[in-house]
This record gives C-alpha cells, structure tokens and sequence, in this order.
C-alpha cells in the first residue's frame, strides 16, 4: 500500500507538470495572439464596414443600409482596448509595429510563445523535487507551496537564470527527513486525496484543451510560434482581398 502510493504521488506530479506547461503555452499564445493579430483583426473589422457602407451607399437598399450600420458599430472602440493592446494601438488606429505588419515590413520578433527547452527541463525537475504533495507536515506544504509559486513565475516568463538560481536554492535548502505511513487509515485517506487531485486537474485540464487557443495550440503542439505566423499570413491576404474589394466599390 505504501508503494502504492509513492507510486501515486509521482504520477500525479508528472500529470501536474504536464498541465501547468500547457497552461502556461495556452496563456502566452492568447497573450501574444492578440499582441500579434490583434491589428490585422482590427484592420479587417474597418474594411468590412467601409466596405458595407459604400455598397449602401451605391444600392440606397435598407437591407444594405442596417448591414453597414451593424459593421460599423463592430468597431467602435471597446472599453479597455488601449490597455489590451498596450502599445499596439495608438491614436491614429495602429502603432508602427502594426503598420508595419499590415504592410509586410519586418518587425521586431515577439517573445517565444513557450519557454525555452532549458526552462522547460530545469523547471520539470524543480516541480519533481519541491512539489507540495511531497510533503506529509502543513509547515512543510507551506514552504514548498511558497516556492513552487515561484518557480511557476520564473517558467512563465522562461527565465533560465532565475530557474537555475532557484535550484541551488532548493539543493542548499532545508531537506525534510521522509516519514513513513504505516497506519493502513491513513494510507487510504492519502489515495483518495490524491485521486481528488487527479480529478480536478483532468478537469482543468479538459478546460484548457477545449478553450479556442487550446484548440488552436493542438494544431500544432511541436511549433506553435509557427501557427501564429501562419494565421497572420492568412490574416494579412484577407486584409489584401477587403482592400480590392473597397477599392473597386468606391471607383
């Protein structure tokens, strides 16, 4: 029983560790979805409407008309939109890195949108070392909580120095000595806690699969910086193909 339940433990921390890297890859790739294509989302909202409002204005049609009036009112400015973009949008609409973007020019690369493989092995064995469900005392749960939170913020940013410092602190650190559960009550109490955990996380991890940038990050799950450079390749013939289309309604 008590095999069982190492056995347990650390299949549940390799679950959890699978989990908080998609979690992480998930977070960063919506970040850098809307850094990235936001604009080109922005710029095609403005094309479909100016391209509604001079078919109205060719038919006088009122079914044209409320068309054009319901693209319009698309993009009108969303509260919070300067501070979703940051410096993405200024005054006139769009910053020059989106400009440039919309025109072909070469910008400056966005960050990774998954940590490094360093990041990724070094914060891999600080999860199996320092993992909170390692410990048996709540003093012991608490620091490594604590820690682990850190070494969460340090991955999610793919900081490969601060992961590392991280690990001499953890090897210099306090190393509690191992307690043995012989009481078969609490053997059963802790398997069943552990397959609580299990379940909680499959959920969350159901969640974050079936979320539209999850979706989109099983496109691709070996590159997913490529997919974002695929979709704005799309993004950016579609912006092309709205601009003929404008262009010859309003000859």
């Amino acid at each position: 029983m008590e095999r069982a339940v190492r056995v347990a433990e650390q299949a549940l921390i390799e679950f959890e560790i699978a989990v908080e890297t998609f979690r992480v890859e998930v977070e960063n790739f919506s970040r850098l979805h809307h850094q990235k294509l936001g604009p080109m989302y922005t710029r095609l909202d403005e094309l479909d409407a100016r391209i509604a409002e001079a078919r109205a204005a060719r038919t006088g049609d009122p079914e044209d008309l409320r068309r054009a009036q319901e693209a319009r009112a698309a993009v009108m400015p969303m509260p919070g939109v300067d501070e979703l973009f940051h410096d993405w949008i200024d005054s006139d609409g769009l910053s020059p890195e989106a400009a440039a973007m919309l025109n072909e020019r070469p910008v400056q690369a966005p960050k990774r949108v998954r940590p490094g493989e360093e990041a990724r092995k070094l914060y891999r064995e600080l999860a199996r070392k320092a993992h909170p469900d390692l410990a048996r005392e709540e003093d012991e749960r608490q620091r490594r909580e604590e820690f682990i939170t850190r070494v969460n913020a340090a991955y999610a940013r793919g900081d490969e120095a601060q992961l590392r410092e991280l690990s001499a602190e953890w090897e210099a650190g306090p190393v509690p000595a191992e307690e043995r559960l012989s009481e078969s009550e609490e053997l059963y109490a802790r398997l069943e806690w552990l397959a609580q955990r299990k379940d909680m996380l499959s959920v969350l991890a159901r969640e974050l699969e079936e979320s539209a940038i999850g979706a989109m990050l099983r496109m691709a799950p070996e590159d997913p910086d490529r997919l974002l450079e695929e979709i704005a390749e799309q993004l950016l013939a579609q912006v092309s193909e709205r601009e003929t289309e404008l262009a010859e309604l309003v000859q």
